[in-house]
């Protein structure tokens, strides 16, 4: 199938990508809970699994170590060719493809699994990111998501950043990315075809201090890229010490340690 972002994440890849190889940071950051998905995934050497939203393809490199012919999907061209470089670097054969979640460039029933972490999830027609996992995954496959839940940490830095958005809230928000943080959700997504299970976890983000966080997140997620992007001067010093604020409570002596909660769910397909 030929590679296709859909019009309406189009503003979304631009906003992702902007970070380019910075992102990989970010991976690092949250990398205790990639490797707990991957872990639970048990890739085998010679399956054939996508890492979906790989960003700059920490997952798929962890898919590649254990042998599977793994290709990494993401809607940012700067995200991709970061992935590249570094899967070049490290010596592993990935193959990296423009994609989007909602409409996978893979054939029906193409995948032993697919795998995404923290990312599918950002999907904003969840539904159709969801069927389009139930049609590439062959039966007898899997499908592994580490999703942020509900109340963790990620939910709160994104209120913190809120009050400083300058764009207007859309009449008809999109509904929260978080629902694929929660068991209930992702059964009824998935359907009937999939027995889902899945464990809770808690990953710790560590900076030298406050002032490191705010570099790394502003100079490689999107997310904060984007908000700092529309403000100036008085603005963007205010939404600067508002997040330094809120990371100063995660302070130890050593510095910043930032516990996030998540959902790993592994669906294995009847």
């Amino acid at each position: 199938m030929n590679p296709r972002i859909m019009e309406h994440n189009r503003k979304a890849a631009a906003m992702w990508g902007s970070g380019g190889r910075a992102y990989n940071e970010i991976s690092r950051s949250i990398a205790g809970g990639i490797e707990h998905c991957v872990t639970r995934l048990r890739p085998s050497p010679g399956e054939r699994i996508a890492d979906i939203a790989t960003g700059t393809g920490w997952t798929s490199r962890a898919v590649a170590r254990c042998g599977a012919e793994t290709t990494g999907i993401d809607i940012a061209d700067e995200l991709l060719s970061a992935a590249r470089d570094i899967a070049r670097e490290e010596g592993l054969s990935i193959g990296y493809r423009l994609g989007d979640a909602e409409y996978l460039p893979f054939d029906d029933g193409a995948l032993n699994a697919a795998i995404s972490t923290f990312g599918i999830m950002f999907a904003p027609d969840q539904q159709r990111a969801a069927a389009e996992l139930v049609r590439t995954v062959r039966p007898g496959g899997r499908v592994a998501i580490a999703a942020w839940t509900p109340g963790s940490n990620a939910v709160a830095m994104r209120q913190v950043l809120q009050p400083f958005m300058t764009s207007a809230a859309p009449s008809s928000p999109p509904p929260s990315p978080f629902v694929w943080g929660t068991r209930e959700w992702l059964q009824n997504a998935l359907g009937q075809a999939f027995v889902v299970n899945s464990e809770e976890g808690t990953v710790v983000s560590r900076f030298a201090s406050p002032e490191e966080a705010w570099d790394i997140y502003a100079g490689g997620f999107g997310p904060v890229r984007a908000v700092a992007a529309g403000l100036q001067g008085q603005a963007l010093a205010e939404m600067k010490q508002a997040l330094l604020d809120w990371m100063g409570q995660f302070s130890t002596s050593l510095g910043v340690a930032l516990p996030i909660d998540y959902l790993v769910t592994v669906a294995n397909r009847v």
